[in-house]
């Protein structure tokens, strides 16, 4: 495999497995209780080709968002039934619907409404929260700050902690696809558990740019209103903060660029875990499935 493989690989850790993305396929391997490794494959209808006009700057970080958030989900149903060994088939369209749905609710609670309601609690006793940037800064600390409890919050459990072992295997491995090496356990173990492309990076650049687009909502808006407002600008700042990403990742090499990484990769540090050798091996066989199976729908 050459340097700078042509296809671009994203991944997501699931139950006991890695799935990974390629422009047109998904792949899932997970390890069941047996220790076989099981594999799903799966060819993507992207909406991006039926409308060109959804691969545009800052339209495709929408598209992407959601996108992902639905195969997430399918990866993690499937990465159930076969780490827990079940036989039971995949939830359905619209049960997949309702959990996207469920979702999004809880992450619009958590990381908008909530922050906001405390803001304004805020604002109403101490004169330094008013005006229009203060608001929204103390407004995005408190985002930020509900964010890392979130995420401590959820390493205190064992299967969690698991999943973030996966998480810094399918970042080793892709590293090595990268550095154009051979893809085993050797190789990928000698790369980082932090990758720029990390979809954590992307929620923390989310969290900073939010406090430069809510700013823009006018101050003397009610709560409902700018609670609204909130929901309707997450595509824009989904669009600019994919665009972030992609640049930061295009120039990770640039000595002079590379300190606006820091704090990405600095927080994939509560995300990430130390892979086992079994587990950088099915992260490995994913990839190496996406691949493959990239290539034959190749034109």
């Amino acid at each position: 495999m050459s340097k700078g493989h042509e296809h671009k690989i994203g991944g997501q850790a699931v139950i006991e497995g890695v799935m990974m993305r390629a422009p047109r396929v998904m792949t899932v391997a997970v390890r069941r209780p047996s220790g076989e490794i099981a594999i799903m494959k799966d060819r993507l209808n992207l909406l991006s080709d039926k409308w060109p006009v959804l691969k545009w700057p800052f339209l495709r970080g929408t598209v992407s968002l959601f996108g992902t958030l639905v195969l997430g989900i399918r990866a993690l149903n499937y990465s159930a039934q076969q780490a827990l060994d079940e036989e039971e088939g995949e939830i359905g369209p619209w049960a997949m619907a309702g959990t996207v749905a469920a979702a999004f609710g809880l992450a619009v609670f958590l990381f908008l409404l909530l922050p906001l309601w405390a803001t304004r609690w805020l604002e109403g006793h101490y004169a330094w929260v008013e005006g229009r940037w203060a608001f929204n800064l103390v407004d995005g600390l408190l985002r930020l700050a509900v964010f890392f409890l979130y995420i401590m919050a959820i390493t205190l459990v064992k299967d969690v902690r698991r999943i973030f072992q996966y998480h810094g295997a399918e970042h080793m491995s892709i590293y090595a696809m990268e550095a154009g090496e051979e893809l085993t356990v050797d190789s990928a173990r000698r790369h980082s558990q932090m990758h720029p492309r990390c979809g954590t990076s992307f929620l923390l650049i989310v969290m900073v740019l939010s406090i430069v687009v809510f700013a823009q909502i006018p101050q003397e808006w009610p709560f409902w209103g700018k609670a609204v407002s909130r929901v309707v600008l997450i595509p824009v700042i989904a669009g600019l903060s994919y665009e972030m990403l992609k640049l930061g990742d295009r120039y990770r090499d640039v000595p002079a660029l590379k300190w606006l990484l820091v704090p990405g990769l600095a927080i994939q540090k509560l995300t990430t875990r130390p892979p086992t050798d079994d587990q950088i091996e099915v992260a490995l066989v994913a990839l190496k499935e996406a691949l493959a199976t990239e290539g034959d729908t190749d034109p």
